[in-house]
């Protein structure tokens, strides 16, 4: 069993979304300033690439505000401390995020809460803000306020958002988490008797008509992205238990709160249907969970939401708090990280949060900087664009400069974004050694330059290096080889 492990976690996956949540709901931003800000996600986007990081989930629309310039909605109360205050020194945080990741290598998809419109913490509401503007069309919960899932023109003002974003954003992705429909207090019933009334569609079921809500929204939303910017992805991260077995015989072996039945999520409908481009269940629980046993939901996401990648949720914190099952000595992120690697639909993991793998709780960073993420990844394949790749670089040359070996090469033609070269892969082997880039092992880096420096090597050492372009989506072109000799 032990060799079976090793084996299975040394051979990594050439493609493999590693991404990471950085939230600003939680405070951590929030008045700090332009520059101090800037100075920690700079210093957050280095850990986290060095720790093999190839994707952000950047939050960028807590409630219904905004930490990028919206003609739509005001600025944040999470970034500026007042909400509709612009921040000063003024900055353009997304667009700021997208140049910083892009340059490190990393994808940045732009994290919105659609229907949130107030959160719990108590501030006033700028004068343009939704609330203010169409109180009408939200209503409260829990002390929540909430864009009403009911209501036709709060789906298009949703998607009027993430429209302006993805049209004026070199952002990846779109991504959206677990709130939907809000998440149930007991006797405390979701006030949208009156939306009910005039909009039911002849559902009688009031359970089945919000979720026809939320399922109308996302189709929405996916062909909004789809037709602004075809490459860009939509990726959802749903609570992590679709049902339990005692309400569906389909279900899985676990006792906890249901996306179907409680949040109105059917989000298993939006894999099947292909609206949605990734899925990232928070599976946030340890192996071995009495309600929700994580062993038991990643087997069963596996089998159950294989249309779509299936990027794993995972709490850091919550891993390297508890034991391995099979191993008392150590935390959990082992068997977590064997889990994944026996899944063939397992195709990547989101960290939550950002912090805690920067801190390097537990190790945690340590271990995926020198072990599981040690070497890069390019992203998986998305499924439903059969693009063209870029073809294969041209001009590729070693040249001195000032003593350092550069590798230097020139674009490929292109007229259609998917034949665009964006960025390049290049892989190292030694001389004799059998040219396969699908071993993860030899991918050195993954670059938007149009070079790189080569690193020192034994005298008299021969290696061959392969150069391929990358278009927007990672499809990737066919070698360019280089011999190179110290």
């Amino acid at each position: 069993m032990l060799l079976v492990i090793a084996i299975s976690l040394s051979a990594q996956q050439k493609r493999e979304f590693r991404g990471a949540w950085i939230q600003c709901v939680n405070g951590q931003f929030r008045g700090i300033g332009t520059a101090a800000m800037q100075q920690t996600l700079m210093y957050q986007l280095d850990e986290l690439k060095q720790d093999g990081c190839n994707a952000i989930i950047f939050q960028v629309r807590p409630e219904c505000d905004a930490l990028y310039e919206s003609r739509i909605e005001p600025w944040s109360y999470y970034l500026t401390g007042e909400q509709g205050r612009a921040p000063h020194p003024y900055w353009d945080p997304l667009a700021w995020m997208i140049e910083q990741c892009h340059r490190r290598g990393m994808e940045l998809h732009a994290w919105i809460n659609p229907y949130r419109a107030k959160t719990k913490v108590a501030h006033s509401n700028a004068s343009q803000h939704v609330t203010v503007q169409h109180p009408e069309r939200c209503f409260d919960y829990d002390g929540l306020k909430l864009l009403n899932p009911g209501l036709e023109e709060n789906r298009r003002y949703i998607c009027d958002v993430v429209k302006d974003i993805v049209s004026r954003y070199d952002v990846d992705g779109l991504h959206i988490d677990d709130y939907f429909y809000p998440y149930p207090v007991p006797g405390v019933p979701i006030p949208d008797d009156a939306s009910y009334l005039a909009n039911h569609n002849g559902i009688r079921d009031r359970g089945d008509w919000r979720r026809y809500n939320v399922n109308l929204f996302i189709e929405q939303l996916a062909q909004t992205i789809r037709q602004t910017k075809p490459w860009v992805k939509f990726g959802v991260s749903p609570f992590g238990i679709y049902r339990n077995r005692k309400n569906d015989p389909n279900g899985s072996n676990t006792n906890g709160l249901q996306n179907y039945d409680d949040l109105y999520a059917d989000v298993l409908l939006w894999a099947n249907n292909g609206w949605i481009d990734y899925c990232v269940p928070q599976l946030y629980w340890e192996i071995g969970h009495k309600v929700a046993d994580y062993d038991e939901l990643i087997r069963w996401w596996n089998k159950h939401c294989s249309q779509v990648p299936l990027y794993i949720g995972e709490d850091i914190e919550r891993t390297v708090k508890h034991a391995d099952p099979y191993n008392s000595s150590r935390h959990q992120l082992h068997a977590k990280m064997t889990l994944h690697a026996q899944m063939p639909n397992v195709k990547g993991t989101v960290l939550w949060y950002a912090k805690a793998a920067v801190d390097n709780v537990g190790n945690y960073g340590t271990s995926l900087r020198s072990y599981y993420w040690r070497y890069p990844a390019l992203q998986p394949q998305l499924s439903r664009l059969k693009s063209k790749a870029p073809s294969k670089v041209r001009k590729l040359k070693l040249i001195d400069v000032d003593g350092q070996r550069v590798l230097f090469w020139t674009a490929p033609k292109s007229r259609r974004w998917d034949t665009e070269a964006t960025h390049y892969a290049v892989y190292r082997f030694v001389k004799g050694e059998r040219i396969n880039i699908n071993d993860a092992s030899h991918l050195v880096t993954i670059t938007r330059e149009n070079h790189y420096e080569l690193p020192p090597a034994e005298p008299r050492s021969r290696f061959v290096y392969v150069v391929t372009a990358l278009n927007r989506i990672d499809g990737e072109s066919k070698m360019a080889k280089k011999k190179v000799k110290y």
